[in-house]
């Protein structure tokens, strides 16, 4: 509880207020939530209070200014490579089929020539 309680006395230089105190924490509660591991051993049971006190303690590292607008555009530049891989990925794989694919292809191409379609003149022609 004593976290919460005021003030908090941030040891982080980069926390000048408790408006970056508090969207820090949301970001790093986020990470966490996903599957961050901590920074070091609590006592805290809750992802958030966690999260503050990693904030508040110094053991994230916060980017904030210039240095942050650059982390921004390598985040995007990553984020635009990973997708132009996965999209290269997608147009080779139907070349790399498994055999069960395969398989699957050649029964569903045989069922089709053995259903093939019936014309107007076949259901209504003159019998």
């Amino acid at each position: 509880m004593e976290i919460i309680s005021l003030p908090i006395k941030c040891e982080n230089e980069k926390i000048d207020g408790r408006y970056r105190l508090v969207i820090a924490a949301v970001k790093r509660a986020k990470d966490l939530s996903q599957g961050a591991l901590p920074s070091f051993p609590s006592k805290a049971q809750k992802i958030t209070t966690l999260a503050i006190e990693e904030v508040a303690t110094g053991s994230v590292n916060i980017v904030t200014g210039d240095e942050a607008v650059k982390a921004m555009e390598e985040a995007k530049k990553l984020t635009h490579k990973k997708m132009m891989d996965e999209a290269q990925q997608k147009e080779t794989m139907p070349e790399d089929m498994t055999e069960l694919e395969k398989d699957l292809k050649i029964y569903l191409s045989e069922k089709g020539e053995s259903e093939q379609k019936r014309t107007i003149e076949d259901i209504f022609g003159d019998d």
